[in-house]
């Protein structure tokens, strides 16, 4: 072990291990609680989540030099909100109370696509639906997903038209017959009561709502595995674990206030940005953003733009640019726009 390593295990032996150990083995809710030493959460008015009290994501760093943390904690935070895999939905309606929506594209992540909608069959106690939107040249999905799923395909008006999560979204909101939006990544599981509080926070007429407070990122051997079903989520090998991921991954809100602020921003195609604008436009309403749900973030290749200086993707610098002008106008602007999401089939 190198003299760097063997310096971090000390300082979180003597300054992580035993505060860890006993957030996760009290009989409450104090695992919630568990951040990095220099940083700040704020608890939620009712006292049932943790908002991040600082910029950007940060991973925990502790679990990180002694797995078995990670390992505990994922184990706590999925007792208290099991992840349920299902084939078929108890719960799928044609008059939903919230909507599920996916963008797609390729062959390369149908396996996580494919377990993200097992997790949202896993829905309890709420009506439903999902919408899947495939954003490519051709027609790929249809002979793979389950037939519950309602599939939407966007021909691409260019044929090497790099992917846009933004026209996915707006597409799928169209089709939407809910009043409760959820965009929502092809490689999260969400636990099974994820929907049901969702819809009891914008009851408590909160229009913006985002619960997740750890996002466990599994490794990439475990991920096949788990793709070839020889392994389960009890045994899961986790890379790292997110904290303060706000509108990416998954983000719900009220249908009428998703088109008062003008949807997501179609400007934005290829890897990054949109989620960070949209973010900041949803700060016009009223947001619930203490979060106390765990999640799970299944491995995949990372984006190229991503890879290479991401600081140069067109995305980023756009939202470099489109960050200097105030909200206000950006909604404006948004609202004014025709977006692209008519070109569907």
């Amino acid at each position: 072990m190198s003299p760097s390593n063997i310096k971090n295990l000390i300082g979180v032996l003597a300054k992580d291990f035993w505060r860890y150990q006993s957030a996760i083995l009290a009989n409450d809710h104090s695992y919630l609680s568990i951040c990095n030493r220099y940083e700040k959460l704020t608890l939620s008015p009712d006292n049932e989540g943790f908002l991040c009290d600082w910029l950007w994501t940060s991973d925990l760093h502790a679990p990180k030099i002694i797995s078995q943390l990670g390992k505990q904690l994922f184990g706590k935070a999925t007792t208290d909100h099991p992840i349920a895999l299902s084939k078929n939905p108890c719960c799928k309606s044609d008059t939903p109370k919230i909507s599920f929506i996916i963008g797609h594209r390729g062959l390369t992540r149908l396996p996580h696509l494919l377990k993200t909608l097992e997790s949202i069959a896993g829905q309890v106690d709420i009506e439903f639906e999902c919408i899947v939107v495939e954003q490519d040249n051709s027609p790929l999905l249809p002979n793979h997903l389950p037939d519950w799923v309602e599939y939407v395909h966007t021909p691409l008006p260019e044929a090497n038209m790099a992917y846009s999560r933004s026209w996915a979204f707006n597409v799928g909101a169209r089709k939407a017959k809910s009043d409760v939006l959820v965009f929502h990544d092809n490689d999260f599981l969400i636990p099974q009561d994820y929907a049901k509080e969702i819809l009891r926070r914008i009851n408590q007429d909160y229009e913006v709502v985002n619960l997740k407070r750890f996002l466990f990122y599994s490794s990439q051997a475990w991920t096949q595995k788990f793709f070839d079903r020889e392994v389960s989520l009890n045994n899961i090998v986790i890379e790292t674990i997110v904290q303060n991921l706000e509108a990416g991954g998954s983000i719900a809100i009220a249908r009428d206030k998703y088109w008062q602020i003008g949807g997501f921003d179609e400007a934005f195609i290829g890897w990054g940005g949109e989620d960070n604008e949209f973010w900041e436009r949803a700060q016009t309403l009223k947001v619930w953003n203490y979060g106390y749900l765990p999640m799970v973030h299944l491995w995949h290749t990372a984006q190229p733009d991503k890879t290479n200086n991401s600081n140069t993707a067109p995305s980023v610098i756009l939202y470099s640019q489109l960050s200097k002008l105030p909200v206000t106008a950006r909604i404006e602007n948004l609202r004014s726009c025709n977006h692209r999401s008519i070109n569907v089939e």
